[in-house]
């Protein structure tokens, strides 16, 4: 089968004995790393009130990230618009196209990234914003057209070149991106239930635009790959305890290894959410990470990985990419 290109989604995650400057020294370095084993694309997600997540500052992240790389497509994935001026994101994303051009991704997705009382008292945004995610996504990739007859210029965004990707785990997310002919990123790491329909609704009704010719699924897949099967899965309860934490509504710092203290319905719940992933031995994940592109005819894979040590998570990256490439 022809394997399609690897990207990271990185959660950023803070442990509580480093703290946030240590986890954004490990943003560019694994950035630069996953360059040079020749991944696509790296991606931050904005994330509010979560003191296990350094990127809230997505912009600013992508920056420090873009100072330590060179080639690699660095950006969103993805600002939260419901939360922002449609008019300021394109000035950070500009100045970034400024600074680091060809090379700038703009994921949009509509959640709020963070609770409901942050939303609203800190954010001070209206919790029905995401009723007009369409408008706001016409709106934002305008301000990114050398002129308009608006009398308003976003400066520096205007006639710089940034790739808007529609994120999403829903009809809704495919649809849009069908109907305004962008790629579409589908957050399976963590809501996979309406994969597959999702991906079928996009390819159907894609219209083609300036901006793509042909659809472009990215698919989301949790991945960690070790010498042996029992210590990549030994790895793996730092994350399965992280979104543990979201199923209990506990947002916490980055937890270490070991054994997971949950229920049989919490058990069940992680393993529908977390069921796109490959975790084992460089064959085992291969095979794995194939039967998703076989399944979901997946353009591109973003892999998500999350591990107590840095070096372990650089070393499964690595034993990752020579397997697959």
């Amino acid at each position: 089968m022809t394997r399609p290109p690897l990207s990271l989604l990185d959660l950023t995650r803070v442990r509580e004995d480093q703290g946030p400057a240590q986890a954004l020294r490990n943003a560019a370095e694994i950035a630069a790393h996953v360059e040079s084993l020749g991944f696509d694309r790296y991606w931050v997600a904005e994330h509010h009130n979560m003191v296990g997540v350094a990127s809230a500052a997505t912009p600013v992240v992508i920056a420090h990230v873009g100072a330590a790389t060179s080639r690699i497509r660095i950006g969103a994935g993805g600002v939260m618009l419901p939360n922002h001026a449609p008019y300021v994101v394109a000035e950070q994303f500009g100045t970034l196209a400024q600074l680091f051009p060809g090379r700038i991704d703009l994921g949009l997705g509509r959640a709020p990234g963070t609770d409901g009382a942050t939303l609203i008292r800190a954010l001070r945004r209206d919790p029905h914003g995401a009723d007009h995610f369409p408008q706001d996504v016409v709106e934002l990739m305008g301000w990114f057209a050398a002129e308009n007859n608006l009398g308003i210029t976003a400066v520096p965004a205007a006639g710089t070149e940034v790739r808007t990707i529609i994120l999403g785990s829903s009809h809704f997310g495919a649809m849009l991106a069908a109907e305004l002919g962008l790629p579409y990123a589908f957050a399976s790491h963590f809501a996979p239930a309406a994969l597959h329909e999702a991906l079928h609704l996009y390819r159907a009704h894609f219209k083609p635009s300036d901006r793509l010719k042909a659809p472009h699924a990215i698919v989301a897949a949790n991945v960690v790959c070790a010498e042996t099967e029992t210590e990549a899965r030994h790895l793996f309860t730092t994350m399965q305890k992280g979104f543990l934490g979201l199923i209990r509504n506990n947002r916490r710092y980055q937890m270490p290894p070991g054994d997971l203290d949950w229920t049989p319905r919490e058990e069940a719940h992680l393993a529908a959410m977390l069921s796109s992933h490959a975790v084992g031995t460089p064959d085992q994940v291969r095979a794995g990470l194939e039967g998703i592109v076989a399944a979901t005819q997946a353009d591109e894979l973003i892999l998500v990985t999350d591990t107590w040590d840095f070096e372990a998570r650089k070393r499964s990256l690595t034993l990752t990419a020579e397997a697959w490439f």
